[in-house]
């Protein structure tokens, strides 16, 4: 416990508090009969109640994920490793760098501080620069993107999910890419992070069905994003080595923030609930699978 006191002292500051209260929330429930229209199309709230924590949410894929969350009810806790990120309305923030043991515990702590626990957990957090060939790449990017694209999920699955464990409830959803076949040698260490993120996914999925607790993976693909459109930017004045494929995926556009954010809303929800251990691809064809 004095540990757990000491990380919630530290923490505490970087804290923003959710603007509104579980008394406020339960009174916009009780005057709508528990049912509201909201963004997500579904006719009502359909997270209402539950409390969910989503990595790098200030912006792209991750704010997007948090926007679907507060329509659907949801108390919503989000993170970025900068603390003048904004972030979308409605939801608490704290300044968490999870590529380390230490900001993985913060987090945690952070979460129950100011949630009481975590019923749906979504790790959007991710993300590397390109090299000109796999052979480029440094030791110290490789450990990089491996802390940020998979072992920052497997920390924070450790610390939290034991609380979902108990309660014998809960969802987790591991954000990965559409482009993890592609083994593309510029990116070949954020691709092999990620094909790690995703069999350690399905293996944590067969672990905590039987307590009631579905695991599933998210896999974008280009999606117009401030990120995404940097990286692609990066790669872009690369000199040497196999270009990057600008072609308009099959379904005549890029993907936008919302896209994926539907994908992952439908995983928390109820109407997934005999989903586990999956991988929804959304991409628009870019990358079949066979």
């Amino acid at each position: 416990m004095k540990q757990l006191d000491e990380v919630l002292t530290a923490i505490s500051p970087k804290i923003r508090a959710l603007p509104f209260s579980v008394e406020r929330t339960k009174y916009v429930m009780e005057r709508t009969g528990g049912m509201t229209t909201s963004g997500n199309g579904s006719g009502k709230r359909e997270l209402a109640g539950k409390r969910a924590l989503v990595t790098g949410g200030s912006r792209g894929i991750g704010a997007a994920v948090v926007r679907q969350l507060l329509d659907a009810g949801a108390e919503v806790l989000t993170t970025a490793r900068s603390a003048s990120s904004t972030v979308p309305e409605g939801a608490a923030f704290v300044e968490a760098d999870v590529r380390t043991r230490a900001g993985a515990e913060a987090l945690a702590a952070a979460a129950q501080e100011v949630l009481g626990g975590v019923d749906v957990l979504v790790h959007n957090v991710g993300g590397a620069q390109p090299y000109k060939g796999a052979l480029a790449i440094p030791d110290d990017v490789w450990q990089d993107a491996l802390d940020l694209n998979f072992l920052a999920s497997v920390r924070l699955d450790a610390l939290l999910a034991p609380g979902m464990r108990e309660r014998r409830s809960g969802t987790i959803v591991h954000v990965s890419s559409a482009a993890v076949p592609t083994v593309a040698p510029p990116f070949l260490h954020y691709v092999t992070a990620k094909a790690a993120l995703e069999a350690y996914s399905r293996g944590l999925a067969a672990e905590l069905a039987s307590f009631g607790i579905r695991v599933n993976t998210v896999s974008p693909g280009r999606t117009a994003t401030p990120g995404g459109e940097a990286t692609r930017e990066q790669w872009a004045r690369i000199d040497s080595g196999p270009g990057q494929d600008t072609t308009t995926p099959p379904l005549g556009r890029d993907g936008q923030p919302e896209d994926i954010a539907h994908a992952v809303l439908f995983l928390m929800s109820d109407r997934a609930s005999w989903l586990t251990g999956s991988n929804l691809v959304v991409d628009g064809g870019e990358f079949p699978r066979g």
